[in-house]
């Protein structure tokens, strides 16, 4: 494990500080805030602010407004899916219903803003404000993206404009934040900004070919599964580009075929194989590229932001 559990403990007193409340709502809102989350956005906020600074104290708030939208995205995302798992449980719609599900999402959202009012500077509050109301845009977009590549096949190029809003938002956010609260310099946010990108970008890779080539147990969901719901994933993209036209033609009687046997998922997988080796070696550079921009802090505070991109693409849930 890379992350300084002190760190996560912080951030798991600060988030329960926003949802204590006892009722079906809130019950509903914690099901799976606390259903064992990697927290890796807040962490993102709290390692940014500790290239320049040492209390913590001052960037939780802001750091956890960025973790609740994240699981009111989830939230929602099951109901839009009609997802039944999630973590290895079952999901807030189907355990409270859709109705408070629905609300129960809403609470995570408005919580967010209410974390960002306890920011104490108020010129780094409103900067924040604006970080983080853009991320839930560029969220929206990116679903609304995906939705509509259910019908047809993306370009790399706007599979990639597509992860950069709907996942990578969310992973550029939280460092923007840190950089703000850190009084970071124009050059320095710029650098952290180059960061944020690229592990943003290989975040959703790497879930991509986790879906292929993971373990059903540490994944939480069948292996295969975009496989079956005909997600147009950079790996499909590339082989529907690269393959000949008789792998292509197979992959393309398999791919969201709700009835396709586990056999005939294996099958698919391995035509995928080449396409998965070469988004590993596009995730390989990003964090190379990643870690490069980081440069210009001192190596020391840097390392743990090091680690975190080095994470994203060896994490194995």
């Amino acid at each position: 494990m890379v992350f300084d559990r002190a760190i996560l403990s912080k951030i798991d007193s600060e988030l329960e500080n926003y949802v204590e409340k006892d009722t079906n709502l809130y019950n509903a809102s914690k099901h799976l805030l606390f259903a064992g989350g990697k927290r890796i956005r807040p962490y993102l906020s709290v390692l940014t602010y500790l290239l320049k600074r040492d209390d913590i104290s001052e960037v939780l708030a802001p750091a956890i407004s960025v973790e609740l939208i994240h699981n009111y995205t989830l939230i929602h995302d099951d109901i839009m899916d009609n997802d039944d798992e999630r973590r290895g449980k079952p999901t807030v719609h189907i355990v409270y219903g859709e109705p408070t599900a629905i609300l129960a999402g809403d609470l995570l959202y408005a919580k967010a803003f209410e974390a960002l009012s306890n920011i104490g500077d108020s010129k780094k509050a409103l900067e924040v404000l604006k970080v983080l109301s853009k991320a839930c845009v560029e969220v929206c977009e990116g679903q609304t993206d995906d939705m509509e590549f259910e019908n047809e096949f993306p370009t790399l190029e706007e599979y990639l404009s597509m992860i950069s809003k709907k996942t990578g938002a969310l992973i550029v956010a939280p460092i923007e934040i840190g950089a703000i609260m850190a009084e970071c310099s124009s050059e320095e946010r710029e650098a952290l900004y180059n960061y944020a990108k690229r592990i943003g970008m290989t975040f959703q890779i790497q879930d991509d070919v986790l879906d292929l080539i993971g373990d059903q147990k540490t994944i939480g969901k069948p292996v295969g599964s975009d496989i079956l719901e005909g997600k147009k994933t950079i790996i499909v993209i590339h082989a529907i580009e690269n393959l000949p036209n008789d792998k292509k033609e197979r992959l393309l009687q398999i791919l969201g075929n709700k009835n396709a046997s586990k056999e005939e998922i294996a099958e698919a997988i391995v035509i995928l194989s080449d396409s998965i080796e070469y988004v590993k070696d596009i995730m390989k550079n990003a964090t190379n590229e990643a870690k490069e921009c980081l440069k210009i802090f001192d190596s020391e505070r840097r390392k743990n932001l090091e680690k975190v991109a080095d994470f994203i693409i060896e994490r194995i849930h």
